[in-house]
């Protein structure tokens, strides 16, 4: 791709780029959010259509105007949110728009389906539902997708973003396969050390702009930091002591139902105090996700209690919980965190728009709606082409990120639930949204995160609460264990055992 240019109304998304990609090598492209990889991506994926620029396909110059002509070319793309029909089978999604005319031999395709599958180490059955796997399964199809169509150029974009640890180890050895049998991967990802782990090459662009290509392995992650955003970025959060005050939420004997109707949370107690972080560790799919909606309102509580500020909330509506001074970044943040089709101007005062000042007597007042979310897009960063008019949707998922978590940092909750805050962010904005955290414990408030990064755990929490299958296995200070410790108490065994 060369001298690449994008322009949408307000900003210039790719700013004459050039990405040159060889065969058999994993090229990893690295930029900040809303640098513009995806817009570049989706060029060449015959999504949006260049300014200005050339794509050259093995030397040959070609026109690429829709994803089917990408996919003629043999480039296949797999998207940060997929693609797929919930209720389908993975074969069903696999041929939808390959059906082959008239003909609908689901036999013939699920048995080439089967074969890629095993080929590439993928273990995915083709009479599989989809709303029936985990996410990291879903994904796999996506990438049978691509194999089932003979891609030989096969694009991901932010790949690892909702996976467990243990699927983002099975991805890069899926990776590494692919690279074996003569496949060519272009990785979009923030995350330094996978690009490390897998890939050869990785381009650096910054808002919009070619800054350097670098060879991954004789370049260290603080240059490759250094380079993405243009100054020196601190992977270590510095904070000082905690000063621990008043019991601010205190969870008491709580059972939860999860969705297949069982008990998601089992007997858990835990107190978060003022001044202070707890983090929550465990493997995805313990318990989390029920927790936190049991305390936000989202799911009913079979028992216990949930106390935040010494009233008992556990049957209010969400809205009292709010007002009693709980603030929530939900773990999804397209179906729990934001209005896609409204304007930042709506989602930055959706939870507070009936007070003042945003409101009087119930007529609105949108100067100073706009003044407000404009003060929070400035704070935190969030890259959006058409201002505060832009719709939440336009937005890419790091700004999204960016945009959730400075409206409800903005709004001073006593209590701040942040589930996976970073998510999707770049060094720079990890580094920025660790501090803001921090400075949110040091004003006496309470911050309760739910991370499946251990690394982010331990640079965050002041204590850590490890959950197992719906139950609380211990307590831990953080500064009194080790990464070790806690990964045993993840897999059920308690600290003395």
């Amino acid at each position: 791709m060369l001298g690449i240019r994008k322009e949408f109304p307000g900003i210039v998304a790719n700013d004459n780029i050039n990405l040159q990609v060889e065969d058999g090598e994993i090229h990893a492209i690295l930029g900040e959010n809303g640098a513009g990889k995806s817009t570049l991506m989706s060029i060449l994926f015959g999504l949006y259509k260049a300014d200005r620029g050339v794509i050259k396909v093995r030397g040959k110059e070609v026109e690429i105007n829709s994803p089917n002509d990408a996919n003629d070319l043999g480039i296949g793309m797999v998207h940060q949110h997929f693609q797929l029909v919930h209720n389908f089978t993975v074969a069903e999604n696999i041929i939808l728009g390959k059906e082959g005319g008239f003909v609908y031999d689901i036999k013939t395709a699920s048995k080439k389906i089967k074969e890629l599958s095993d080929r590439y180490g993928l273990s995915i059955e083709p009479d599989m539902v989809i709303e029936d796997i985990t996410v990291g399964m879903q994904q796999r199809v996506e990438i049978l997708k691509m194999l089932y169509r003979d891609a030989d150029i096969l694009i991901f974009d932010e790949p690892t973003g909702v996976l467990t640890p243990q699927e983002i180890d099975d991805l890069m050895q899926i990776m590494r396969n692919l690279i074996k049998e003569g496949k060519s991967i272009i990785l979009i990802t923030h995350k330094l050390d996978e690009i490390k782990a897998v890939a050869d090459r990785c381009t650096i662009i910054r808002r919009g702009k070619f800054i350097d290509v670098v060879d991954v392995k004789s370049t260290s992650e603080e240059d490759m930091a250094s380079l993405m955003v243009g100054r020196h970025v601190n992977f270590k959060v510095q904070k000082a002591e905690a000063r621990i005050g008043r019991p601010i939420l205190e969870i008491d004997h709580l059972n939860v139902m999860n969705a297949k109707k069982v008990l998601g949370v089992k007997d858990f107690s835990l107190t978060v105090r003022a001044g202070e972080i707890v983090g929550i560790a465990g493997v995805d799919g313990n318990g989390q996700s029920e927790l936190i909606e049991a305390i936000t309102g989202l799911r009913r509580i079979e028992s216990g209690s949930v106390v935040v500020n010494g009233k008992d909330i556990s049957h209010l509506p969400i809205k009292e919980r709010d007002e009693i001074g709980i603030g929530h970044v939900p773990e999804d943040r397209q179906k729990r965190g934001l209005i896609l089709p409204a304007p930042l101007t709506t989602n930055m005062v959706i939870k507070e728009f009936y007070k003042e000042p945003f409101s009087r007597h119930g007529i609105l007042n949108r100067n100073a709606i706009r003044e407000y979310s404009q003060k929070i897009v400035d704070k935190f960063d969030v890259r959006c082409g058409e201002g505060i008019d832009s719709l939440a949707g336009k937005l890419s998922g790091g700004n999204q990120q960016k945009a959730i978590i400075g409206r409800e940092v903005t709004s001073d909750p006593d209590l701040l639930i942040v589930v996976q805050p970073t998510r999707g962010l770049d060094v720079g904005a990890i580094e920025f949204i660790h501090n803001e955290l921090v400075k949110h414990r040091d004003k006496g408030k309470a911050v309760l995160l739910v991370s499946f990064e251990l690394d982010e755990i331990f640079n965050l929490s002041d204590r850590i609460a490890v959950m197992n299958a719906g139950r609380l296995i211990d307590i831990v200070d953080t500064k009194d264990t080790d990464v070790n410790s806690v990964g045993l108490m993840m897999a059920g065994i308690k600290k003395e055992a």
